[in-house]
């Protein structure tokens, strides 16, 4: 079993679990050094999905479990294949995620700052991060973002950006996504002792709206999609916003203060993994990924990532 927790737990909970983690030291101890085998001198991002046959059901039970959204509950999902796909590295095996991990999830859709200005309105502040305050008292960090950057009204969550020290109404959301990125980069470089944090990025997932992109083309949604696009290599090629992604990451001063969980491919290869409309939202949803389903492959990349 493994248990990530940070600081943010009442002293009731940390020391729950201190208690479990006492009663299963031998295990995790086992687990430890298993991940680190499995993972020396390997990309665990390479590989392909291939159907395992030894998985009947899903991970857990979705009708049970409180924090699951309609929205991503493909329960009555007809086929059941998609669930029988793991994630298989080219040069070494991913160890299976345990159970009872806690989170903590904060919503900060850009990561910079979205602060209501008297007189003007919601502003999205590209050089500005004040919720690094509250980040700074965890052990484990993992962050990501890009989706609401292009999102326009009605659902765009601010209405002007402040760009070095300029209020502007709109800008390129490319620009806006690098410059935005650049700063919580600086802020992790400035703030964050990797010695005592781990700090993790977890790459762009992937939509499935246009068929050309995973080699059908004239195919609209995903709605009957039930295979994963075989192989290694999507058609598509890797997306603009995952590009800026790893060229920021590149131009780190320490490098080693941010592990990209690099999804982005390996998630793009899934087109049969979306919720469709088999779940309760109204209309055809080929963005998010159905639970469970591929997220729970993410978990288990950073569970191997961790050690």
């Amino acid at each position: 079993m493994l248990t990530v927790f940070s600081r943010f737990y009442s002293d009731a909970i940390a020391k729950k679990l201190v208690h479990i983690e006492r009663n299963t030291t031998r295990i995790i101890s086992k687990q430890e050094e298993e991940a680190e085998i499995i993972t020396s001198n390997c990309n665990l991002f390479e590989g392909s999905w291939v159907i395992d046959d030894d998985v009947i059901h899903p991970l857990y039970n979705t009708t049970t479990c409180p924090f699951i959204r309609t929205m991503f509950d493909c329960t009555n999902r007809p086929d059941r294949q998609y669930l029988k796909y793991k994630w298989q590295p080219s040069a070494c095996n991913l160890p299976r995620y345990d159970y009872e991990v806690l989170v903590t999830l904060f919503n900060s859709l850009f990561l910079v700052d979205v602060e209501v200005e008297p007189n003007i309105g919601r502003v999205l502040k590209l050089n500005s991060i004040k919720n690094g305050e509250i980040w700074k008292q965890a052990d484990v960090l993992i962050f990501n973002t890009w989706l609401w950057w292009t999102r326009g009204k009605p659902k765009q969550p601010w209405d002007y950006i402040e760009d070095g020290g300029r209020l502007v109404k709109d800008m390129n959301r490319i620009t806006a996504f690098q410059r935005g990125l650049n700063t919580w980069v600086k802020w992790v470089e400035t703030h964050v002792d990797p010695t005592k944090t781990k700090v993790f990025y977890q790459g762009e997932a992937a939509s499935h709206h246009h068929g050309e992109d995973w080699g059908e083309p004239g195919v609209k949604g995903c709605s009957n999609e039930t295979r994963p696009v075989m192989g290694s290599i999507y058609p598509g090629g890797l997306p603009l916003a995952a590009q800026i992604v790893k060229k920021v990451l590149k131009k780190m001063r320490k490098k080693e203060s941010i592990f990209l969980l690099d999804i982005t491919i390996l998630s793009h290869l899934r087109k049969d993994g979306h919720p469709a409309n088999h779940n309760g939202y109204k209309g055809i949803d080929c963005t998010h990924f159905c639970l469970s389903g591929v997220p729970d492959i993410w978990n288990q990349l950073f569970y191997a990532s961790l050690f």
